[in-house]
């Protein structure tokens, strides 16, 4: 076994992972890759469930361009196909479909997303829906005679479902059977995901040798916990940093995360070493890992230009430099020119519902000029401008 490329897999490659499957298998792939002049084909799936790529997206991305870097082709599938039946993978019951309108208008800047960290001249971008769209039923009949029910029920999820006699739908079975026939139509040399798609992996691996085709390795990577430190990064939970989201807000959302993911984040994020900011205190580490992730996902100036903007708000307690202006309609004002809080703030434009008003008031996440807003009751004197703010970053000033 070539000492180089055992070298390469358990100092580089395997860095960061959280399962790599088989590792001999794929020394042996790199080899003889090297001897080929063919380079590997590393696939990995983006289900199109949200607009947004995120800073969990970023880990498995990062993974694929260090393959990139090494000479080889980054297959990047938009599983438009396979979101119509929905991923099953770690949850309690079927979960919704989704329209095909729904899933085209999620994944229309997908591309210049994942290219933020891919090497577009070796990255590939395919859409499942390109082979399973044509397939008929005897196409599926064929698919579905590869494997068995037994074997799909040791997934952890399916099995603890049948156990506690929750509905189990046939379509959810044709999820990891779409998802690893994905590699045999690409013809995926290793494939890259989350720790939650082990098994689905798996399933790759076995269905490419039902048809003829030598298997691929399994490299998984840990899921990102999100911002609120609790659960895997994700848009539906709201606990997400998203890759083309404005700097300043990306600086203050990864200043937001506990203490606790500062090492991982720099682990997983970036590429400088968790050891060196060791001796900083958490939040100097944590201003460090928000100028850094800014710089590589917008540039330097920004970075800079989101601390200062931080520090003018949140630290010197300044108004900030830049604030949408909303015109407040008078018909709303009562006759002693007073308004009620939630209509004021219904009319700033930064809640997206009444309720959604009366929970942030009462969380202590509303400001009017600066002061703290002490019950959804009360109305509030109009005297243009006023500020607005809601959270920590949302700002409006009515006019």
């Amino acid at each position: 076994m070539n000492e180089r490329f055992v070298k390469l897999v358990d100092e580089r490659l395997s860095i960061g992972s959280d399962t790599l499957v088989p590792r001999d298998e794929l020394i042996a792939k790199l080899e003889a890759s090297e001897k080929t002049g063919v380079p590997l084909r590393v696939k990995l799936g983006i289900d199109p469930s949200a607009p947004h790529l995120t800073l969990g997206h970023s880990v498995p991305l990062r993974k694929m361009r260090q393959f990139q870097d090494l000479g080889h082709t980054g297959v990047l599938i938009v599983g438009d196909f396979t979101r119509r039946i929905g991923d099953p993978s770690g949850r309690a019951s079927t979960r919704g479909l989704m329209s095909e309108g729904e899933i085209k208008r999620n994944i229309e800047t997908y591309q210049e997303q994942a290219y933020k960290i891919l090497d577009p001249e070796r990255t590939e971008v395919r859409y499942n829906s390109e082979w399973l769209g044509p397939m008929d039923l005897a196409d599926i009949i064929q698919l579905t005679s590869k494997y068995t029910v037994a074997r799909m029920l040791e997934r952890d999820d399916f099995s603890k479902r049948y156990a506690e006699g929750q509905s189990i739908s046939v379509l959810e079975f044709l999820y990891p059977l779409t998802q690893a026939y994905d590699s045999v139509a690409i013809q995926a040399d290793v494939e890259l995901g989350g720790a939650d798609q082990l098994f689905n992996l798996l399933v790759g691996r076995d269905i490419q040798r039902e048809y003829g085709q030598e298997a691929q390795i399994v490299l998984t990577v840990p899921l990102l916990i999100g911002i609120d430190g609790e659960r895997a990064m994700s848009q539906t939970t709201g606990n997400y940093v998203g890759l083309n989201e404005p700097a300043s807000e990306m600086y203050g959302k990864v200043l937001s995360i506990p203490d606790a993911l500062i090492h991982n984040y720099f682990v997983f994020l970036t590429d400088l070493d968790p050891e060196s900011v060791s001796d900083m205190t958490p939040r100097d580490a944590k201003r460090l890992l928000a100028r850094t992730l800014v710089s590589m996902y917008h540039s330097e100036t920004d970075a800079l230009a989101s601390e200062e903007e931080f520090d003018r708000v949140h630290i010197r307690h300044e108004r900030p430099s830049d604030v949408p202006q909303v015109a407040l309609d008078r018909s709303k004002l009562k006759d002693d020119n007073s308004i009620w809080i939630i209509d004021l703030l219904d009319a700033s434009g930064l809640v997206s519902s009444r309720g959604e008003a009366k929970r942030l008031i009462k969380q202590g996440g509303v400001k009017v000029n600066e002061q703290r807003v002490a019950s959804p009751d009360v109305d509030i004197t109009f005297d243009a401008p006023m500020l607005i703010q809601v959270g920590k970053r949302s700002f409006a000033e009515l006019v």
